[in-house]
C-alpha cells in the first residue's frame, strides 16, 4: 500500500522531478520490491537484480532515472512561472523573478556581491553560455564583461555580430569564492534556470564556452579535443564547444583553433565568413 508523504518531502521530490524535467527527463520508473524470502525485501535496483531482467528494459527506460516515487508524483511537480508566455522578453523576466535573491545553494553566503542572470537578445539565434561570473561580472551584475569578457565581444565581432544580437549566460549565476571552479551540486542547483533561459530564447545554435559549460550541459566527461569541432544535439538545439575566453588569454595560440569552431557556427547559421578573424 501506498504511503502518504510528508509536505517536506513531498516539496522535496517535487524540485528534483522539475530538474529533471529542465534536463529532458519526463519518464520515471516505479519499481517494486521482490521477495527474497517471506518478510524480506529486496530492491530489484541492487547488483542482485538479475541479468534477464536488465536484458528485457528497453534503451530508454534503462537512460531514464530510476527513483522510489508515487505513480502520481508528476501531479506535484510546481509549474514554471513562464508556462504559456510566448513572449521571450516577459518570459526571461518572469524566470528571473522566480529566481529572485537565490538562497538555493551555498554561494550566497560565501562572498557573492549579485546574481549575474543573463543578458543580450531575447530573440538571439545564436547564444553564448560560460561557466561563472567573475570578480567583474559579480560587481556588474553583467556576464563577461571583465577581460574574458572584452575578448568574447572581439570574437563576436570577428563572427560579423554585435554584443547586443547575441544572448550571453552561465552555467551558474553567482561567482564562486576566488573564481574557483564551481562544484556540482552548485550547478545542479542553479542549471535549471539557464534551461529555462534557453527554452525562452530559442537560439538556433548553442556556444559552450570551456570544458565546465560542455561537461554540465551536456553530462559527458571527456576532454575538449573530443567537445571541439563537431556538433551536439541539445534540447533540440544545435550546440557546439570551443574554448572559454579566459584561457585564450592565458594561451593565445589557441585563438585560431577559436576561429575555426566559431567559422563551423557560423556556416551552420548561414552567416558569411569573413576573410580573417579578430585578434
Amino acid at each position: 500500500m501506498t504511503g502518504v508523504l510528508d509536505p517536506q518531502l513531498k516539496r522535496a521530490l517535487a524540485e528534483r522531478v522539475r530538474y529533471y524535467n529542465e534536463l529532458g527527463i519526463y519518464d520515471f520508473y516505479r519499481r517494486e520490491p521482490v521477495l527474497a524470502d517471506p518478510g524480506t525485501t529486496q530492491d530489484v535496483e541492487n547488483p542482485s537484480i538479475q541479468p534477464e531482467q536488465r536484458d528485457l528494459m528497453t534503451p530508454r527506460s534503462k537512460a531514464a532515472i530510476a527513483v522510489p516515487v508515487e505513480e502520481n508524483i508528476s501531479e506535484v511537480a510546481i509549474p514554471k512561472a513562464e508556462s504559456g508566455v510566448a513572449d521571450p522578453v516577459q518570459a526571461l523576466r518572469l524566470i528571473r523573478e522566480d529566481l529572485g535573491d537565490c538562497t538555493r545553494c551555498p554561494l550566497h553566503k560565501q562572498g557573492r556581491k549579485q546574481i549575474v542572470f543573463g543578458v543580450g537578445n531575447p530573440n538571439a539565434d545564436l547564444m553564448f553560455i560560460g561557466e561563472a561570473p567573475g570578480a567583474d561580472e559579480d560587481q556588474q551584475g553583467e556576464p563577461f564583461v571583465g577581460r574574458a569578457g572584452q575578448l568574447l565581444n572581439n570574437m563576436i565581432k570577428a563572427m560579423g555580430l554585435r554584443r547586443e544580437d547575441v544572448y550571453i549566460a552561465n552555467i551558474i549565476k553567482c561567482r564562486p569564492p576566488g573564481n574557483r571552479t564551481p562544484e556540482r551540486d552548485e550547478c545542479e542547483t542553479c542549471s535549471p534556470f539557464l534551461m529555462r533561459q534557453i527554452a525562452a530564447v530559442k537560439p538556433k545554435a548553442i556556444v559552450a564556452l570551456g570544458a565546465v559549460a560542455a561537461k554540465t550541459l551536456l553530462a559527458i566527461n571527456a576532454p575538449m579535443s573530443d567537445f571541439r569541432g563537431r556538433w551536439f544535439d541539445f534540447r533540440g538545439t544545435k550546440l557546439a564547444v570551443t574554448y572559454h575566453p579566459a584561457f585564450l588569454l592565458r594561451d593565445p595560440r589557441q585563438k585560431k583553433e577559436t576561429w575555426k569552431d566559431l567559422q563551423m557556427v557560423m556556416k551552420e547559421l548561414g552567416m558569411a565568413i569573413p576573410a580573417k578573424g579578430a585578434e
